[in-house]
């Protein structure tokens, strides 16, 4: 959202406007403003709930006349018609609105005409004039380092994945093929080192080295939100790098009142012959909601682009999320969640990796079983009084990989079944304080984590407790300036396997700000310094006779980010640079003496792009560079496990257009990778990493007939080219050393929805 203060633009935009109105087809814009979109819209000011407006339909808000719009709008959140999210947002304001074409939406003045939204009766506040920006920005994003995947964007790319789900984004990688095996890097930092939490529920997840970290299912999400680096106190303790929020799917995303609803989509992979299907149905009572939503994917072995099978890639994924919730009329909510997902399949023996050659023979495949569940209780009032605006979360996460093992000379006789647990009970208390210039958020939270091992013959444990305090101001003090910063204090109680304990207490603290130096060009800094105590070791490493001495350090980071954004009418650059520098990044091996090992870690790089909206589409481009160090050294992928990845330099693009007359929609992306040498050994050869470009594209349609069937067709990796992704464990050693996991070849899907 930006204001602009130049008169030429706003006359021009005016000029333009007129023109539309001109011409306007009045049936199309009808139809347009009965059409139904999914929001979710916070209580915000009116200019940044109609941006998000904008960016959840792709209707481009214009606003005529000499007053301009304030306020605060109310929550939107649900499945409604553009008309009725429009209307709820511009209540009480005093302001008019009216459909004048299939992407444009007038706001005016008392007294101006009413076309298809009619008048909305009260009382506006005159501030300044607004520009809203396309379907291609997402929310709230900041340009620097705030990312903002909404419910556009995961509908947009049809996310299967994880990777899926952030395809597009270049300072964001995940590497492997396999979705339980996949690593998330964030500006280089791999997901352990964030604080990520589902429904603001702390995931716990780091169970064994060769499986994913946070698998979840794309499907049942609404909203991902990260902060890269710089992230803030009410985020959560552990934000060495910043921070991952996922969120799900309400009933009242769907339902503006009450009602009964659902719908059935199916998904066909023709490389694996992988069928993923999905049914969620969800009604809303007289207060009460309800939410069911379940997900069985069913598939072969797929093929890379050199036409042969990839081994252990068989899809055999089952995914489930509950929902209930009960809304009182003076605005006190309550709600109960339960999100489950298990991936249980014959896997390469090691799950990151076809197979690593050398050493003991080994079966080529084994079975794996991953289960992950996230149980949330929430609180919060939405309809807030004064200063009095509290929010309880309490929740229960627990994650679990069960691996077969074998004996004998060849380490080919299955002998039993090992597995690894990590739990994490957690909670938080907090109440945001309104201001004039802005709100406070203070609260305190705690964690109860474990990481337990069961062997045939022994088992270990490692637990860490802790406490906080955190407070985080949001203000705007003065015309073009916006601040942010925040201070928690964390004290932690650790235990290790054999009875070890220690305790520590730490300080974090975070600021950041943005001026507008002109009206269309803004700066951005932050800096952050994080404490986040002892983190626990991975399940599958621990060793009962681990020596402590003196105990582990607590892990430390310190964020950097600055950059500038600039925009003009429908057009948005943007750049900024980036550092993180964590100490003491506790990474144990099995061995008795190596239950202190620890790295110094530190990534760095820029990233620039730029975007530009039209009223039924947007083109966006950026490039992001990424260095990463362990210990003054280029990052490798076995050393940097739960640390980072080398990953060097990514460019993307991205489009989509809607045909409106035709209800049809297509587009595509683009990721290029380029080539990585920095590991290179000029002796063998060994160590270069080699580039990729891959294009995938879609077309979708809703039949006039039928508008509540959406029919999707999509090619995945276009030109078959034959690659495995940067982050891939084993990338650097070469196929003599490590077989990586390839990523699909051309892969034709076909997709049908059914809303009811």
């Amino acid at each position: 959202m930006r204001k602009f203060a130049s008169a030429a633009v706003l006359n021009c935009g005016v000029s333009m406007f007129a023109v539309a109105l001109a011409v306007a087809d009045v049936p199309e814009a009808r139809a347009q403003a009965n059409n139904a979109y999914s929001f979710n819209i916070p209580a915000k000011s009116r200019l940044a709930a109609l941006a998000d407006f904008t960016a959840a339909t792709g209707i481009q808000v214009v606003h005529q006349g000499a007053g301009a719009i304030g306020g605060t709008s109310p929550v939107v959140s649900g499945r409604y018609p553009a008309d009725t999210a429009l209307r709820t947002i511009l209540a009480g304001s005093g302001l008019n609105y009216r459909f004048t074409g299939p992407r444009t939406v007038a706001i005016e003045a008392p007294g101006g005409a009413a076309g298809a939204g009619g008048a909305v009766a009260g009382s506006g506040i005159a501030l300044d004039t607004i520009s809203v920006t396309g379907a291609g920005q997402g929310i709230g994003r900041d340009g620097v380092s705030e990312i903002n995947i909404t419910s556009v964007d995961i509908e947009r790319r049809n996310a299967t994945d994880v990777k899926g789900l952030f395809r597009g984004e270049p300072s964001i990688l995940v590497g492997s093929s396999l979705p339980m095996s996949q690593k998330l890097y964030v500006q280089g930092i791999e997901e352990t080192n964030l604080a990520v939490s589902i429904d603001g529920s702390r995931q716990n997840n780091k169970v064994f080295h060769h499986n994913a970290t946070t698998m979840i299912d794309p499907s049942l999400l609404k909203a991902v939100r990260v902060d890269a680096g710089v992230a803030p106190a009410d985020a959560g303790p552990g934000a060495l790098g910043g921070a991952i929020a996922y969120v799900t799917k309400d009933a009242r995303d769907y339902l503006p009142n009450d009602g009964f609803g659902g719908s059935i989509k199916s998904t066909f992979n023709f490389n694996g012959n992988t069928s993923t299907n999905n049914l969620t149905s969800y009604t809303r009572q007289g207060g009460f909601e309800a939410l069911g939503s379940f997900t069985y994917a069913k598939g072969s072995e797929f093929k890379a682009g050199n036409g042969q099978d990839v081994l252990g890639t068989a899809t055999n994924f089952l995914s489930g999320l509950g929902k209930i919730a009960y809304q009182s009329l003076e605005g006190h909510r309550f709600s109960l969640s339960h999100e489950q997902m298990r991936d249980d399949a014959l896997r390469p023996f090691r799950a990151n990796a076809v197979q690593i050659i050398g050493g003991k023979p080994t079966p080529l495949v084994r079975p794996y079983t991953l289960d992950r569940q996230n149980t949330v209780f929430t609180y919060t009032n939405v309809s807030p009084d004064g200063w009095w605006d509290p929010k309880f979360v309490l929740g229960y996460n627990r994650s679990k990989a069960a691996v077969d093992q074998y004996t004998g000379a060849t380490l080919s006789t299955y002998s039993y079944t090992s597995q690894g647990i990590s739990d994490s009970l957690n909670g938080k208390l907090e109440n945001k304080f309104a201001f004039s210039i802005g709100d406070v958020v203070a609260g305190i939270d705690f964690y109860r984590d474990r990481a337990e091992y069961i062997d045939v013959s022994y088992r270990t444990m490692e637990k860490a407790d802790n406490i906080g305090a955190y407070a985080q101001a949001r203000l705007r003090p003065w015309e073009r300036t916006k601040l942010s910063f925040g201070m928690r204090g964390d004290h932690q109680n650790f235990k290790g396997v054999n009875g070890f304990s220690s305790s520590d207490q730490g300080l974090s603290g975070n600021a950041s700000g943005e001026y507008e130096l002109t009206s269309f060009l803004s700066a951005k800094a932050g800096y952050s310094h994080v404490w986040a105590g002892v983190p626990l070791a991975e399940n599958y490493v621990q060793n009962p006779a681990w020596i402590y001495g003196v105990g582990p350090k607590s892990v430390t980071s310190d964020n950097y980010t600055a950059g500038l954004v600039a925009h003009y009418g429908d057009f948005r650059f943007e750049g900024g640079v980036f550092r993180t520098q964590i100490n003491d990044a506790r990474v144990p091996l099995w061995a008795a003496n190596q239950a202190l090992r620890a790295f110094d870690v530190q990534t760095q790089g820029f990233h620039v792009g730029g975007t530009y909206n039209w009223g039924d589409g947007f083109a966006r481009v950026r490039f992001a560079r990424t260095d990463a160090e362990i210990d003054g050294k280029p990052a490798d992928t076995y050393l940097g496990q739960y640390l980072t990845a080398p990953i060097g330099d990514v460019l993307t693009f991205q489009l989509a257009h809607t045909v409106v007359p035709w209800n049809l929609t297509f587009g595509g992306d683009v990721e290029i990778v380029f080539d990585y040498d920095k590991l290179l050994n000029p002796v063998t050869g060994i160590g270069k990493l080699e580039g990729y470009e891959v294009l995938n594209a879609f077309v979708e349609h809703r039949p006039f007939a039928l508008p509540s069937l959406t029919l999707r067709g999509e090619v995945r990796n276009l030109f078959n080219r034959n690659y495995a992704a940067r982050g891939t464990y084993g990338l650097e050693y070469g196929t003599g050393v490590v077989r990586p996991l390839y990523e699909p070849g051309r892969s034709v899907l076909v997709s049908a929805k059914l809303d009811f």
